[in-house]
């Protein structure tokens, strides 16, 4: 839930790799056509054509009839920061689930009314959260506004990031790596089948349950309803893990989410992203043009699945086609891998949150969970065009 950190700094291993014959660089993709400028919007936004609204109401996101509000949860502990809010660790002081702890994301109105993309990304955040019900996805309980902010309220995971965890290993084993790409895979295809591109896979926003288990959360910047076949040209995402089609805006689909997967799987196993440079656009040439450099350590099979996942282009990646996740769950790497077990939640974690009580941060960052929790008045006035924007657009959230 943090926003602070870019994991290319977790961990530097001096790597001296064996030149492969496959581990090629004749993918790579020219730049003549791209506009690499320094200070690139991540936030361009194109509706693809035929984009559908989750219709929320009260009814369908909070249980019962009770209109819920802010005095209705208690402050506990700060558990990160965004460009529009913060997050809160919360206990709920009335109804059936009383004392129950919840984790809250407060969103300013006015931060997000100023542009129109983040009205975009916030909505289709709340759309997704609702529709989509799975175990390895976060789950969205209540919904709720006031005259100045958005109120997200979602089930706290108490063993936090797993980039907070990958950042004290330093690297994950190969078994660690199956089991959390296995669950993860789980959750890609499942919202593939609903028609939304994740596109924002990284460590920071995969967080452990109690128990060990994957959740994916913050949904911002997912595209709703994409179809086989149908391409969508917004430039957003986190750029370590971003895919080529993404940075050329040359249109992308569903595989993009693959990409980042393997992007990610060379950072658990690394402890850096594949792809860094000292500033954002060499960085963007690095992913564009660079080689794959595969450590020597990897086993075949771990070496062979990054590759299939990080091609550039798209219609040779590992998953683009319509099989989707079956494509990439059928590679040798899952070979001791039962989905069946793995949807279940039956596999052992490798990591355990050690956890004293249900209130536990200890997991999270403590440069957020020692400040002191206030959720500040917001006194901004909205015009009543701005408040219309989320009367109308923003129709999860009702007074």
């Amino acid at each position: 839930m943090a926003d602070v950190n870019d994991s290319s700094e977790v961990f530097v291993l001096e790597l001296h790799e064996d030149e492969n014959p496959r581990d090629s660089d004749d993918d790579k993709i020219e730049l003549d056509d791209v506009d690499l400028e320094p200070e690139l919007s991540i936030n361009i936004q194109q509706e693809a054509e035929g984009q559908e609204t989750i219709q929320l109401s009260e009814e369908n996101v909070n249980p019962g009839k009770i209109k819920l509000g802010p005095k209705d949860f208690e402050l506990k502990k700060v558990l990160g920061k965004g460009g529009y809010g913060k997050v809160f660790q919360v206990r709920k002081t009335s109804g059936r689930d009383a004392n129950k702890y919840f984790a809250m994301k407060v969103l300013k109105k006015a931060s997000i009314v100023t542009n129109q993309k983040d009205t975009a990304h916030t909505r289709a955040e709340r759309n997704i959260l609702e529709a989509v019900k799975h175990p390895f996805i976060v789950e969205l309980v209540y919904a709720f506004q006031t005259d100045g902010k958005l109120y997200l309220i979602l089930e706290y995971l108490s063993g936090g990031e797993l980039f907070m965890h990958l950042e004290r290993e330093g690297i994950f084993l190969e078994d660690t790596t199956c089991f959390y790409l296995s669950e993860i895979i789980m959750a890609l295809g499942h919202l593939h089948k609903l028609g939304i591109i994740y596109r924002d896979l990284k460590p920071e926003n995969i967080l452990l349950d109690a128990q060990g288990h994957v959740k994916l959360t913050d949904f911002g910047l997912c595209k709703e309803h994409i179809q086989e076949g149908i391409v969508t040209h917004t430039f957003c995402g986190t750029i370590e893990y971003m895919a080529p089609e993404i940075l050329t805006r040359s249109g992308h689909g569903k595989a993009v989410d693959w990409w980042s997967l393997g992007a990610l799987m060379f950072d658990m196993l690394t402890g850096v992203p594949p792809f860094t440079a000292e500033n954002r656009k060499k960085t963007i040439e690095t992913i564009l043009k660079a080689k794959l450099n595969l450590p020597a350590y990897l086993t075949p099979e771990a070496r062979d699945l990054v590759r299939r996942l990080m091609k550039r282009q798209e219609s040779q990646r590992l998953g683009s086609g319509p099989e989707d996740a079956a494509a990439v769950q059928s590679h040798p790497f899952f070979k001791h891998v039962n989905w069946d077990d793995v949807l279940a939640r039956r596999l052992d974690p490798p990591i355990k949150p050690l956890l004293r009580s249900e209130d536990d941060v200890s997991q999270f960052d403590t440069r957020f969970t020692r400040q002191i929790p206030v959720d500040s008045p917001d006194e901004t006035t909205l015009s009543e065009s701005a408040n219309l924007i989320f009367q109308v657009s923003l129709t999860c959230f009702l007074y």
